[in-house]
């Protein structure tokens, strides 16, 4: 997914840093070339690539090598599109990684491909700076572009191997990592075309389990606002919406009732693959997934009491690129 060429206009202040932000998760690895000024932040470039680089390492630990190979041709594109957005020399870069290579045993494999890559060193960073990272980027524009919350914020990021759940207003005031995602839910539970109630009784019982612990260390309950971030959550607002097709501009920032969000959900669950391949917004690499991301959301909204959740495009990547402000 690309949004338009180098656009830096014509007399940009000196105080403009240009930055390169890579996050790399369980089911995609994305690239965001930005410049910031002060509070702004513009994309030049910003691309997704399904790799599903945490393909089985739920059951096996390790890292697949035809995973790392799809997740470093990607990375080997972003490279060449920095290289290409960078007037004035090198720009700075950092490489984020998440769920699926905090968990695998030869995590050494995906550091040394990336070193050679990018020439920098990923980060596999905890469940906790990844949360962290996570609020940053959602609600850092949210007053700025006229969504304002009412705080505190629930900030939930559902990704392929783990679900962050942030609790802050101006601040984080409490983070959790959990290792339920679309990814893992699917391998472990939802397996069968469309998934059988059984199977999704199962998932469901991960997912209170998973929100118990939640309950123990965040105060979500203090929340007065759901955010809810990544691929999982777009595509059910874009359903939601009923858009045409995928429109980034039209579901930033969308607020999608509790209810509309049950009923995308359970449609979901009881559709067949090419039932949900047909879907206008719906994205090839997330067709296998979107039921297990889509009862994610449901859960946190029934069981938080939310009459809505507002829907942010901006999510890690924004977070890490405002880093290397």
């Amino acid at each position: 997914m690309a949004r338009g060429a180098d656009r830096r206009p014509e007399g940009m202040s000196v105080k403009t840093k240009r930055v390169a932000a890579i996050d790399c998760g369980t089911n995609s690895v994305r690239l965001l070339i930005a410049d910031i000024s002060g509070d702004e932040l513009t994309d030049v470039e910003r691309r997704m690539e399904i790799v599903r680089l945490g393909q089985d390492v739920d059951r096996t630990g390790r890292l697949a090598p035809e995973a790392l190979e799809r997740t470093f041709t990607a990375m080997r594109g972003y490279a060449k599109l920095i290289r290409e957005h960078a007037p004035d020399g090198p720009v700075p870069v950092r490489v984020v990684a998440t769920s699926a290579t905090r968990d695998a045993a030869n995590r050494a494999d995906f550091v040394s491909g990336v070193r050679d890559v990018f020439g920098v060193e990923p980060e596999v960073v905890t469940g906790d700076e990844e949360a962290r990272l996570s609020f940053t980027g959602a609600t850092r524009g949210l007053a700025r572009a006229g969504a304002e919350a009412e705080t505190p914020c629930l900030v939930v990021d559902i990704g392929g191997g783990s679900t962050e759940f942030v609790v802050g207003s101006r601040s984080v005031e409490g983070a959790l990592s959990v290792d339920i995602g679309c990814v893992r839910l699917t391998e472990r539970h939802l397996r069968d075309d469309p998934p059988s109630a059984t199977t999704v009784e199962a998932a469901v019982a991960d997912i209170e389990a998973a929100m118990d612990r939640v309950e123990e260390s965040v105060p979500v309950r203090t929340a007065r606002t759901l955010v809810g971030l990544a691929g999982s959550v777009t595509t059910v607002a874009g359903i939601a919406l009923d858009l045409p097709a995928y429109d980034p501009a039209r579901i930033h920032h969308s607020r999608i009732p509790a209810e509309r969000v049950h009923e995308v959900s359970a449609r979901l669950l009881r559709m067949t693959h090419d039932e949900r391949a047909a879907i206008p917004v719906m994205h090839p690499g997330r067709v296998d997934v979107i039921g297990a991301g889509a009862l994610i959301l449901d859960r946190i909204v029934r069981r938080y009491g939310f009459s809505e959740v507002v829907v942010s495009e901006h999510d890690i990547l924004d977070g890490i690129a405002w880093s290397l402000a």
